[in-house]
Formats: C-alpha cells, sequence, structure tokens
C-alpha cells in the first residue's frame, strides 16, 4: 500500500514539473514572439507598440496636485486620462529617486514635485520612465561649485555617480518664462536621458538613441539645412558645443516653443518629436 502511495505521488510530481516546464517554455515563446512583433512595429512606427499599461494607478495628494496645476503648465495642458498617467508617474519617479539638499535646501513637495515633473514630462511618451541612470538628485540653493571641472554651475549630470545636480534657484527661474528656451531643468534632464539611451537596450532608450542618430546624420548630409542651423537665431549658441549640449539644447526649443521649432525647422522637430514619441498636448 505504502509502496502504491509513493508511485503515485512521484508521478504526481512529475505532472506538476511536467506542467510548470511546459508553462514556462508557453510563456518563453509568447515573449519572444511579442518582442519579434514589437521589433517590426517599431522599426515601421518609430514608436513602442504600447506605453501606459498598469495593474493599479497610484494617486497624488492633494498637495501635490495643486503645486502640478499651479506651478507646472505641461500638465494642464493633457487630458483627464493623461494626468491620471502623469500622476501615476510623477508618484513612482519620486519614490525611486533620493532627494538631498545642500547648503540649507530644505527637500519638500514643492522641490520633489516640479524637478519629477520635469523628468516625467520628457519621458511621457517612453514606456520605462524612470531614467535609471538617475539614482540621486542633489538640490543647491545657487550655483554650486563643481570638482568635476573646478567651477561653479547651474545644474550638471554626472553619469558615473548617477546623479543629477541643480541650483534651485536657477530651476525656478526656467519655469518663469515659458516662451525663452532656457530652462535648467530639463537641460540637465535631457542629458541624464541622453546618457541614459546609450547605457540601456528597453524600447524606448532604443527608439531615443537610434532617432537621434537619424538626426545626426540628416545634418552630416544636408548642408543646406546644417547651414541654416548654424545662422539661425532660433537656437543659442550653446546647442553647438558639441552633441550632448546640442540635444538638451533643442530639447529645450521643443518644449517651449514647439510652434516657432516647426515652423523653422520641421525636419528636426519631428526627429524630436519621434525621438521623444510625444503625441500629447498639442505637440
Amino acid at each position: 500500500m505504502i509502496k502504491v502511495l509513493l508511485i503515485e505521488d512521484s508521478s504526481l510530481v512529475n505532472s506538476i514539473i511536467l506542467l510548470l516546464f511546459l508553462g514556462f517554455l508557453v510563456g518563453l515563446i509568447l515573449y519572444y514572439l511579442f518582442r519579434m512583433i514589437e521589433v517590426t512595429y517599431v522599426l515601421k512606427h518609430r514608436k513602442p507598440l504600447y506605453n501606459h499599461v498598469y495593474l493599479f494607478l497610484k494617486k497624488i495628494d492633494t498637495n501635490k496636485k495643486s503645486i502640478l496645476r499651479n506651478q507646472f503648465s505641461f500638465y494642464n495642458k493633457l487630458s483627464d486620462k493623461e494626468k491620471r498617467f502623469f500622476e501615476h508617474r510623477l508618484v513612482c519617479f519620486i519614490e525611486d529617486k533620493d532627494f538631498i539638499g545642500r547648503e540649507g535646501v530644505i527637500i519638500n513637495d514643492e522641490v520633489k514635485v516640479l524637478i519629477s515633473a520635469t523628468a516625467v514630462m520628457l519621458t511621457f511618451g517612453f514606456r520605462d520612465f524612470y531614467i535609471g541612470l538617475i539614482s540621486k538628485i542633489v538640490v543647491y540653493p545657487t550655483k554650486f561649485y563643481s570638482n568635476t571641472n573646478e567651477a561653479y554651475h547651474k545644474g550638471e549630470f554626472n553619469p558615473r555617480l548617477e546623479t543629477l545636480v541643480v541650483s534651485w534657484k536657477d530651476f525656478k527661474e526656467g519655469y518663469s518664462i515659458d516662451y525663452d528656451n532656457i530652462n535648467l531643468g530639463i537641460h540637465e534632464i535631457t542629458h541624464a536621458i541622453h546618457f541614459n539611451s546609450i547605457k540601456e537596450r528597453d524600447i524606448s532608450s532604443t527608439i531615443f538613441s537610434d532617432s537621434f542618430k537619424e538626426l545626426s546624420d540628416m545634418l552630416t548630409q544636408d548642408e543646406t539645412l546644417r547651414t541654416n542651423l548654424l545662422t539661425s537665431n532660433y537656437f543659442r549658441r550653446y546647442a553647438f558645443s558639441n552633441q550632448f549640449e546640442f540635444l538638451a539644447v533643442i530639447i529645450e526649443n521643443f518644449i517651449e516653443t514647439p510652434k516657432d521649432f516647426k515652423n523653422h525647422f520641421p525636419q528636426i522637430y519631428f526627429k524630436v518629436k519621434q525621438m521623444l514619441n510625444f503625441n500629447v498636448a498639442d505637440y
């Protein structure tokens, strides 16, 4: 009797193991099938197959929502559904980062919300919006001394230390005028996204880096466009320091004056839009 029970138990265990293995195998096949389908879709449409899919949406408290409504104009341009997605991502981003105040800066809701909202805005078209290369966000009251080049900075991103550093005074000034195409937060977080896209291979990072390469190739091959770009006063001269500053500056312009950007340089505008997968708020 005992022997029969042992045989039955052994058969049951083997059956469970077989079912688990088959389940794993089917899951693996479905995963790679989905990847193949998405790659095909991305090659054709230059955007992810899907973007906002969540098991549940986290909600922000009343104070944080008030800050968004009163101080972050991009949020008010979104539909009600997009606002819920934005709020969810904002909460997740804040929870994921370590905010550190220096020289008397108090890390309050305003600091967390406005810096995080800038990052969420720039990655709103991404599936992975965390910007993994940012683990710490350091906030100074004004310009700070940087050991990187032994000079005073308004902001910087250090990929080796995974640290974003900003002057709060200059960060706030970036949002005081919405159309001057100078925004410290957008500029420095774009640097972080750029470095992150070089390191990571998720679908959004791949689209971002590939689109920037396409933009660079377009400017290399089109001499007339390149000349117009260099002689135009639309982008400030700092854009032409190097490829990293060029990208950070043109995204500042893209966010703050999209209509002017589209009128002046439609080819570049649409590459930036593709890069960010930015299909919201009339962009």
